[in-house]
């Protein structure tokens, strides 16, 4: 006589609870990460922006050794990529930047301010931030 053993059935499919789940898990997973990408975005803008301030005050630094002064109010930035036509001429002139240095992550000019307001001393270069609108609490600047 033989033995047989009893056994439970094995099931062969997912529940539609279990399914809910996994979807649900799988949704908050891609949630997070989606606030954490934009957020690291931003933050990669900001660096962006710092940088290319620091190296505009750079250009800035080389081209007042070369010319004894910086560029004037009306001169601007500009006067970094193309010679400068306006008073005071620079003695000796190179091009210190290119155009899209002159451009934050948002597409805007950095802007540039001689003499400046928040640094009375020197001159202001800043970008007005992701808002676009100047004095605010997002703006970039050489302060």
């Amino acid at each position: 006589m033989k033995h047989h053993r009893l056994t439970t059935p094995t099931r062969s499919a997912f529940t539609l609870l279990e399914m809910m789940v996994v979807l649900l898990i799988i949704a908050l997973i891609l949630g997070s990460v989606a606030v954490m990408v934009q957020g690291i975005e931003g933050n990669a803008q900001q660096v962006t922006t710092d940088g290319k301030i620091k190296a505009l005050e750079t250009a800035l630094t080389s081209y007042k050794i070369a010319n004894l002064t910086y560029p004037t109010q009306e001169q601007g930035l500009d006067a970094l990529v193309t010679r400068p036509s306006g008073e005071p001429k620079p003695r000796r002139w190179n091009a210190l930047m290119k155009p899209d240095g002159l451009n934050d992550p948002w597409g805007r000019k950095i802007l540039y301010r001689n003499p400046g307001k928040r640094n009375t001393t020197g001159y202001d270069v800043f970008s007005m931030g992701p808002d676009g609108i100047e004095n605010t609490d997002d703006d970039i600047g050489n302060w």
